[in-house]
């Protein structure tokens, strides 16, 4: 049979592999700060957590504090995530010395005792020729961005000339949330390109400050996982630039969700050690039942609650005051 007769066998030929296709990346929607303010009182905006407390306010009985009284104040504390260490101490309290004023006044001293007395200011003093910088950290999702833009509004309304650094550059939507911020608030913004050296865009804002004779750098970083040592490696990193001449840093505000509860104390240990957190911003407060957190994050971290949010718009990122706070819960 001649050769062109013959049916060729086709060679098999193994498939190569095909790398996974890389997750569909969608951009973040932007949300509009919104500047108007809400005139609610405290305990209408902590309502979730003060509704954890009803039970303790309840208790009308003064003197001796019964078993099931106790029982109930340690139940309405977990509840609340104050924290087992700091629960023991207030129930072992009222076990040995009652409550001559009434359960809730005695649980209301005990969290102000446990808050204690603590500087809360935002520190702008600093060596003569340098700028303040406050810097910001913490993981995505936390509302870190957004609290950068209601420091700037307060700052600049306050008579303060800002400059923001845009140095989260993983992610494009936190630098184009800060860019609306920095437009509806008149101050001035520094950013770059997407995946651009974080520390960079932190110094050329410290540049553009002492260009433009500015008294204060709001600097945005990062915000992946705690876990990742690169993330906290960058941290350091930027850090070191940030506190070299012409800038000085003044604070170090490590911006934690309330509404994580305990978790939130395990992204902050992480963050302690690498980044020098002189602060806890805490927000979304309005939006738990866990407020005791705040006491939790003070007694276990032992860096002050200097902020905390209770709203949405610009102005409902306020100074924390422990008596208000404690009031908001506990007053009848």
């Amino acid at each position: 049979m001649s050769i062109f007769g013959r049916r060729r066998q086709k060679r098999l030929v193994a498939k190569e592999e095909r790398a996974p296709m890389p997750p569909v990346l969608v951009d973040e929607a932007l949300v509009r700060p919104r500047l108007d303010g809400n005139s609610s009182n405290l305990d209408k905006r902590l309502s979730g957590s003060r509704g954890i407390f009803d039970r303790v306010r309840a208790l009308s009985s003064s003197g001796a504090v019964s078993v099931d009284e106790l029982s109930v104040v340690e139940e309405v504390l977990l509840r609340s995530d104050v924290g087992v260490s700091t629960t023991n101490v207030i129930v072992e309290s009222l076990r040995t010395n009652g409550a001559p004023d009434g359960v809730a006044s005695a649980v209301r001293q005990e969290l102000l005792d446990a808050l204690g007395e603590k500087d809360r200011s935002l520190r702008v003093d600093c060596d003569e020729g340098r700028i303040p910088v406050w810097l910001f950290v913490g993981v995505n999702g936390v509302g870190k961005t957004t609290s950068i833009g209601k420091l700037a509004k307060r700052e600049v309304d306050a008579g303060a000339r800002v400059v923001l650094a845009a140095g989260d550059t993983f992610r494009a939507a936190a630098a184009d949330q800060l860019q609306l911020w920095a437009e509806i608030t008149g101050a001035d913004i520094v950013r770059a390109s997407e995946g651009a050296d974080p520390s960079s865009v932190v110094h050329d804002a410290l540049e553009r400050a002492k260009a433009r004779n500015a008294s204060l750098v709001l600097a945005d970083t990062a915000g992946r996982r705690h876990t990742s040592s690169n993330l906290l490696d960058e941290l350091s990193k930027i850090r070191r630039v940030a506190d070299r001449p012409p800038g000085q840093v003044t604070e170090t505000l490590l911006v934690l969700d309330a509404t994580t509860g305990q978790n939130a104390l395990t992204q902050a240990q992480e963050f302690l050690a690498a980044a020098s957190v002189t602060g806890i911003i805490l927000t979304k407060l309005d939006g738990t039942a866990r407020g005791g957190i705040v006491v939790a994050i003070q007694q276990e971290l032992g860096v002050p609650v200097k902020l905390v949010g209770v709203g949405e718009s610009a102005d409902d990122l306020v100074p924390f005051v422990p008596s208000e706070f404690v009031e908001a819960l506990l007053e009848a």
